[in-house]
């Protein structure tokens, strides 16, 4: 593309970032690869240097382009793996432990039926009650994740009365009631959001998700603890460190 339709209703600076971001796209370029200055922009998308500026300034807080004073625009990298099968403590910790401004909200919480999954999971009866809690993580600003949890009752009561913005539900459950979290098993996976998903991330229902499944057990191998999370496809990204095991045999 280039340049912007000037008979379509969409705002120039709109377009634009859609141009900019796909010619990333279309030429491979990495996180770190200079991408053309503003006046070479103007001239190779036919806009004003108020709109370039503009859109610049829009994919530089989606993390699509870094900018530098003095040194001129680079490819970001907008992919998270903030949070994503790290530590036991769970994903509050996970992102705090990176740079970044990260916040979580309450989106509901409340008492639920088991379904006959949860019921088998947690190694209870169907139709007991469960505490269920859905929570949305942003990251710098940005929805990322949006994560249901489901515990046995007995252990996710005190949840049910107390502030849940920007914690950690393995935190307070370990240092206020003296829940003790021992191992987990968990599980990523590719899959698309559904209408709720969507709707909490602010992305179409069918967008690409990676999703993290975790059920976490006590010491004597009691299930206490159901958690899904649907982090955003656009925004994600699993890394893993592979090691060369020299004494295993070949």
């Amino acid at each position: 593309m280039n340049g912007v339709d000037r008979r379509s209703p969409i705002p120039f600076y709109l377009q634009l970032k859609d141009a900019i971001v796909a010619d990333i796209a279309r030429r491979a370029l990495e996180p770190g690869d200079r991408l053309p200055g503003e006046m070479e922009m103007c001239e190779h998308y036919d806009v004003s240097r108020t709109v370039v500026r503009q859109a610049l300034l829009e994919l530089e807080r989606e993390g699509f382009v870094r900018r530098e004073k003095g040194r001129g625009t680079f490819v970001g990298d907008p992919h998270s793996s903030r949070g994503i099968g790290g530590a036991l403590v769970g994903t509050f910790e996970d992102i705090q432990s990176n740079a970044g401004e990260q916040h979580s909200s309450l989106l509901r919480r409340g008492l639920v039926s088991a379904s006959p999954q949860v019921a088998r999971d947690l190694g209870i009866d169907e139709g007991v009650e469960v505490v269920e809690i859905e929570r949305l993580r942003e990251v710098d600003g940005s929805p990322w994740a949006y994560t249901r949890t489901q515990l046995p009752l007995d252990i996710g009561r005190p949840l049910l009365d107390i502030p849940l913005e920007d914690v950690s539900l393995f935190g307070i459950l370990e240092r206020e009631y003296g829940v003790r979290f021992d191992h987990a098993k968990r599980s990523v996976e590719a899959d698309v959001a559904s209408e709720a998903v969507a709707n909490a991330l602010g992305v179409a229902v069918g967008a690409a998700m990676l999703i993290m499944r975790s059920l976490s057990f006590d010491a004597d191998g009691r299930a206490i603890e159901r958690f899904a999370g649907w982090h955003r496809g656009d925004r994600s990204r699993l890394d893993i460190e592979v090691r060369n095991a020299h004494d295993a045999p070949i």
